[in-house]
């Protein structure tokens, strides 16, 4: 039997050491303008080899992403997500095979699925 994904240990680079946003939890915007929500999921930890949400930070709504606002609900957030450097980077690092898009059982529904 193989071992889960996320249980592998490989750590990679998250997304707020790539971006360099300080919104981590002690880092130097975290207290001005609040932790994002990726670095604080544990039940992300290890996806794509990331510590907690940071390596799948586009599938977690309200993240950051270098703006003061969050970027909002995940279906919306996904599109501008798909533009992103460190998204391709991950993407790129883990190859087709093994990029996890999206956190275990969650659905993508676009806006037509939902009329």
């Amino acid at each position: 039997m193989t071992q889960p994904r996320r249980n592998r240990i490989k750590p990679r680079q998250n997304c707020w050491e790539f971006k360099k946003c300080g919104r981590e939890p002690g880092g130097v915007n975290a207290a001005e303008r609040g932790v994002c929500p990726a670095s604080l999921d544990t039940n992300l930890d290890g996806l794509n080899f990331g510590k907690n949400g940071g390596r799948i930070c586009w599938a977690v709504a309200g993240t950051f992403c270098g703006e003061v606002e969050p970027a909002g609900d995940f279906a919306r957030q996904l599109l501008s997500c798909m533009d992103c450097d460190f998204f391709k980077k991950v993407q790129a690092e883990e190859g087709t095979a093994n990029f996890e898009l999206l956190i275990p059982r969650q659905r993508y529904l676009s806006k037509s699925t939902v009329d």
